[in-house]
């Protein structure tokens, strides 16, 4: 038996208020309840600045055994630091993060010699390693540290005029050092003239672009250690002759890599597409975004690089050798044989037309099991100097050679980058306009919405 309180009008209205008020609740816990367990985020910045990069994601997912994130740090920063370290932890089950206050947990402090604020370890692998500060780059720098057992040591070439790696210079090679030793690899300089062998205690052997011809000892050096298994990148600049800039040709050396099926034109590779003046760079600096298939640079498909005072290289595999192309310039360059002009203008009648290699890797078969030298070369040297080592893809693309010569390719990948500043600069007008139009024009156009609303209706 119905009631007249059943058929009002209000109670109906107030039951499906009840029933959709409960449908919604419903809904969003449920929404709640998978976003718990399916944490999904997505980045839309210009610079992928809230995103890990593709080395870390390697790195974590990879993950054999339990590892361990720790911050040690004051309860009110811990929500600053969740930001990075949750993305670290959605990667892997196998990776827990712990967050412990020293003012609150003073004996755990001093059980782990927790000193600072800020203080975040990382143990993995059986090792620990201390992170220098809660970002990307110096956690995913301490993860290789401890995953990755032994030295890695580059040993450059020195005597010959080739680039330092202390300088500070333009040209110098002290950023690439910085680089490679946040990547685990030690660095230090050797002399093929003094004493012509490579040390024993090296992994990689850098010939990083000499102005001058190396004499035939240390030629035989560096031939028998790739021959014997050695790995070697080699970065030799085109032979110019312009003033006080001249560059030997290095004949004995380019005929030991013609031997092993890298012959290197005497010429200077010009790039005309006319993107690199986006840039700010000349046509002497061409532009890459063309790669192969290698291991080297199979990340690098959207990624630009930059290479000035380039040369082309021919690649063909040797007597005992593989050799493979790396990345090419676009169609539209040239590559001239006038090496000691100041002002080149290109002659497309003479001048060959592009696409030209610029570098390559090769394997030497040494006829022993699991031995085989490894070789990389760049028609280019300061393609890793100081001033332009920091463009686009270059310290990937420079560190993925090191990792592929050391044999660790799972590491081959794109990097954290640095922490991008973009600054907003604005004139004397523009701050005017902006003052005007958000302390002045906006409050006025309120009030006076608001008065004409009220003279309608009064």
């Amino acid at each position: 038996m119905s009631t007249p309180f059943l058929k009002q009008k209000s109670t109906k209205f107030t039951a499906y208020v009840v029933v959709y008020g409960l449908i919604v609740v419903g809904a969003l816990g449920v929404a709640n309840f998978l976003a718990q367990r399916h944490n999904k985020s997505f980045d839309t910045t210009s610079n992928k600045k809230f995103s890990l990069s593709d080395q870390t994601e390697k790195i974590i997912a990879g993950l054999k055994t339990d590892a361990k994130i720790t911050l040690f740090d004051k309860q009110s920063s811990f929500q600053q630091a969740r930001d990075l370290l949750d993305r670290y932890d959605a990667l892997s089950p196998k990776l827990t993060v712990d967050y412990i206050d020293p003012d609150k947990s003073p004996q755990a402090a001093r059980a782990n010699a927790v000193s600072r604020y800020g203080t975040i370890y990382i143990d993995a692998n059986g090792k620990r390693e201390e992170a220098k500060a809660v970002s990307e780059e110096e956690i995913s720098g301490a993860f290789i540290r401890a995953l990755k057992g032994g030295k890695r040591t580059v040993c450059a070439v020195s005597g010959s005029g080739e680039h330092s790696l202390e300088s500070p210079d333009r040209t110098g090679y002290a950023q690439f050092k910085e680089l490679m030793e946040k990547n685990n690899y030690q660095t230090q300089a050797i002399s093929l003239i003094e004493k012509p062998e490579v040390p024993k205690e090296c992994t990689i052997v850098m010939v990083g672009g000499p102005r001058f011809d190396y004499l035939p000892p240390a030629v035989n050096a560096l031939k028998s250690y790739v021959e014997n298994g050695g790995r070697a990148l080699i970065l030799l600049d085109p032979p110019l002759q312009l003033g006080k800039e001249q560059v030997a040709p290095n004949a004995a050396l380019q005929a030991v890599l013609k031997e092993w099926g890298v012959a290197m034109n005497a010429d200077l590779v010009l790039d005309t597409s006319g993107i690199g003046q986006l840039f700010g760079f000349s046509a002497a600096v061409p532009l890459v975004a063309s790669y192969e298939g290698h291991a080297i640079v199979r990340d690098l498909r959207e990624v630009t690089t930059a290479f000035p005072m380039t040369r082309s290289i021919e690649a063909s595999n040797g007597a005992k050798t593989t050799v493979e192309k790396l990345f090419s310039t676009s169609a539209k360059s040239y590559a001239t044989s006038s090496l000691d002009q100041a002002e080149i203008d290109i002659n497309p009648d003479k001048d060959k037309a592009g696409p030209f290699t610029l570098g390559v890797a090769g394997t030497y078969n040494t006829g022993k099991e699991n031995l085989s030298g490894r070789f990389v070369v760049v028609g280019s040297s300061q393609w890793t100097g100081n001033s332009i080592l920091k463009f686009n893809g270059n310290p990937d693309l420079a560190m993925n050679m090191l990792n592929w010569l050391s044999s660790d390719e799972d590491l081959i990948s794109i990097r954290p980058k640095e922490p991008e500043n973009r600054p907003l600069n604005m004139s004397a007008a523009q701050m005017r306009v902006v003052f005007f139009l958000s302390v002045l024009f906006l409050p006025l156009a309120i009030v006076a919405s608001g008065v004409s609303v009220w003279w309608r209706r009064r």
